[in-house]
């Protein structure tokens, strides 16, 4: 892995399109109860078979981080607390890089790197989903 550090600069890329959309999805996680107001908000799965999609969680997860409470974030859906903490990690970073001309570390992976991240990912993804399922229809399990 190669980590390239550039000049100062500040000019909108990719971390700080994910900060904007950072900054907008936790504002609307914080302040507008999505759930509450679209009457057809939820997973469709769900509710027609009881089994959660690979996505439930994700509303209660950014509510919850954006309100600060990591633990029940964790406990709705692991893999999208991480995510949602690296959007909010994202927001600052744009800050910083938009305001104060923070230069962004550009991470180059080698092959065998980015083998490594296309099977690590769908095994997280797979466990993610495996935790969500047992959390909820065998809550008793994790007792």
């Amino acid at each position: 892995m190669k980590v390239l550090i550039p000049p100062r600069n500040r000019s909108f890329g990719t971390v700080d399109a994910l900060g904007i959309a950072g900054i907008v999805g936790l504002l609307v996680a914080r302040y507008i109860p999505v759930a509450r107001l679209i009457p057809f908000w939820g997973c469709v799965l769900r509710e027609r078979t009881g089994w959660p999609c690979l996505g439930c969680g994700l509303t209660r997860v950014a509510d919850r981080v954006a309100h600060f409470n990591f633990v029940g974030a964790w406990e709705a859906n692991p893999l999208g607390t991480v995510a949602a903490l690296l959007f909010a990690l994202a927001a600052v970073v744009m800050v910083l890089h938009l305001v104060f001309a923070m230069p962004i570390p550009e991470i180059q992976l080698s092959p065998r790197e980015w083998t490594v991240v296309r099977v690590a990912l769908p095994m997280l993804l797979l466990v993610n989903y495996a935790y969500v399922v047992v959390k909820t229809r065998f809550p008793h399990l994790l007792l």
